[in-house]
């Protein structure tokens, strides 16, 4: 099973499909050539090894395939209990048995959903896997609203109806499936250790994957904002008393004009004190 779930995976970005090549190149089984490959987005792949087709994927994938698998799904319900991920393999449209990939939990990641939903976020799940798997995950991360089981189609509608609400939407993504909600969300956030589509359709990249980043990006663009008017107040009032003296509005009364060195040095010190205190947002933090 490991063998021809691993020849059929082995052409994929996704982590899943690494970590089931990887397991079968540990126990250096023969990773197959695989024919008449076929890919549908967030259920599975198909394909022909020798004379046998081969199928892997979600219960989707096998209704599709017309594979009936009732015999594993109190084995495969138990696992996605646990927080793993399940996939069906079908072998010439018969279920052949069940692989299950646990994908442990960053230690960051708490963490980070912690200090979002502090800032008075709302943090939603939306999940390939199995909804008990999305579940026992979003448990163990304190996340009340779960949806399990999406095609990249229903993030992408998710993504699109709360924006129909008025709603403000980062999506946070690594996978090809999750590209389309990505390019719609009005901040979509890559993560670095995944597929270069969803690097490419995100406007953010978190380049070690650290879901704290995003967190740390949401300050950091709070404070640009805030360091963005007091340069523009700045330099209002700068050019405020900067113009009318330059243009002799106190000669009249003092008999006193500008110098055109004085004033010309007072336009560069202006553009000094705007880029150093831009600088300070160099020293953005968590917390600040």
């Amino acid at each position: 099973m490991l063998r021809l779930a691993a020849s059929l995976d082995k052409g994929s970005e996704h982590p899943l499909a690494r970590a089931i090549v990887a397991a079968a190149r540990e126990r250096k089984l023969r990773i197959e050539r695989v024919a008449d490959f076929d890919s549908a987005s967030g259920i599975g792949v198909s394909g022909r090894i020798g004379e046998r087709s081969i199928a892997l994927g979600n219960r989707t994938l096998m209704q599709q395939a017309g594979v009936v698998i009732d015999a594993l799904e109190a084995q495969a319900e138990a696992l996605r209990a646990a927080g793993a991920s399940v996939m069906f393999l079908a072998v010439d449209h018969q279920a052949a048995g069940l692989l299950a990939v646990s994908d442990p939990i960053k230690a960051s990641a708490a963490e980070a959903l912690a200090t979002l939903k502090a800032s008075g976020l709302r943090v939603i799940m939306a999940s390939g896997d199995g909804l008990s798997t999305a579940k026992q995950v979003a448990a163990t991360l304190g996340i009340d609203e779960v949806h399990g089981e999406v095609k990249p189609a229903d993030k992408l509608a998710l993504v699109q109806r709360l924006q129909a609400e008025g709603r403000v939407v980062a999506m946070a993504g690594d996978g090809i499936n999750d590209a389309p909600a990505l390019a719609q969300a009005d901040v979509g956030v890559a993560m670095g250790t995944g597929t270069d589509v969803a690097m490419n359709s995100a406007s953010v990249t978190l380049v070690k994957g650290d879901l704290r980043g995003i967190a740390l990006a949401r300050v950091i663009s709070q404070q640009t904002i805030a360091n963005m008017k007091q340069n523009l107040a700045f330099a209002f009032v700068y050019n405020a008393l900067g113009v009318p003296l330059a243009a002799g509005v106190l000669y009249p009364f003092t008999g006193w004009r500008l110098s055109p060195m004085l004033a010309a040095l007072a336009m560069s010190l202006s553009s000094v004190l705007v880029i150093s205190n831009a600088l300070r947002l160099r020293a953005a933090r968590l917390g600040e």
